[in-house]
């Protein structure tokens, strides 16, 4: 598959630390996941893994994409690590959203955090994550209502609402149930150990 600019600066910020996340699912994963029957999962950006090990742990199967083959690499170290058991469960590819999509439906599918500082139409790549939704299943989008209090450069950039990125997948709500379109506060910490609030857009859909 052809490299993009976008892979490109992906694959080498991940070269350039042994580790970027913290290697826990997401919070509002959890908070959201754990209610459900586990059934298949697609995840969109899983990164280094945190919310695809505990997906699989939690008896789903997960297919789980990233951009950069970097972060698959240490996806799949961190699922081999937590068991052998885990393995059967995950598949790992690779695309570029805005290039190539998975195929096939899904009874969840979970978008954490998809920003990018290069240029993207991430409305359209949501719109494609919403038509993988199986009749039944869920789309659960979580992303920055604002930037993290240590984060500088970003307390200018106006992050999207939660009503806006709903509005900007142009659903017919005779299809889809809202059950959570929210901004919610939660604890955070920073990567020097500051600690802050953190806002999150909470979006949580059910295709009927």
């Amino acid at each position: 598959m052809e490299s993009t600019d976008a892979q490109q600066m992906w694959e080498q910020r991940y070269a350039e630390s042994d580790q970027i996340w913290s290697g826990r699912p997401n919070a509002r994963l959890v908070e959201v996941v754990s209610g459900l029957s586990p059934g298949t999962a697609l995840e969109l950006g899983c990164g280094e893994g945190g919310d695809t090990v505990w997906l699989a742990r939690q008896g789903w199967r997960v297919l789980a994409v990233d951009i950069a083959n970097n972060a698959l690499r240490r996806a799949a170290a961190a699922l081999a690590a937590a068991g052998d058991d885990l393995v059967e469960r995950v598949e790992f590819q690779q695309h570029d959203l805005t290039a190539t999509f998975p195929s096939g439906c899904y009874d969840l599918v979970s978008a954490h955090f998809l920003h990018s500082p290069t240029e993207w139409d991430r409305d359209s790549v949501l719109r494609r994550a919403a038509e993988a939704v199986a009749p039944g299943g869920r789309l659960l989008i979580v992303d920055h209502a604002e930037g993290p209090p240590w984060s500088e450069g970003l307390h200018d950039h106006v992050f999207p609402t939660a009503e806006e990125v709903v509005a900007g997948l142009e659903l017919d709500p005779a299809y889809w149930e809202r059950e959570r379109v929210e901004r919610a506060e939660r604890d955070g910490v920073g990567p020097d150990g500051q600690v802050g609030t953190l806002v999150d857009n909470v979006i949580l859909l059910r295709r009927l």
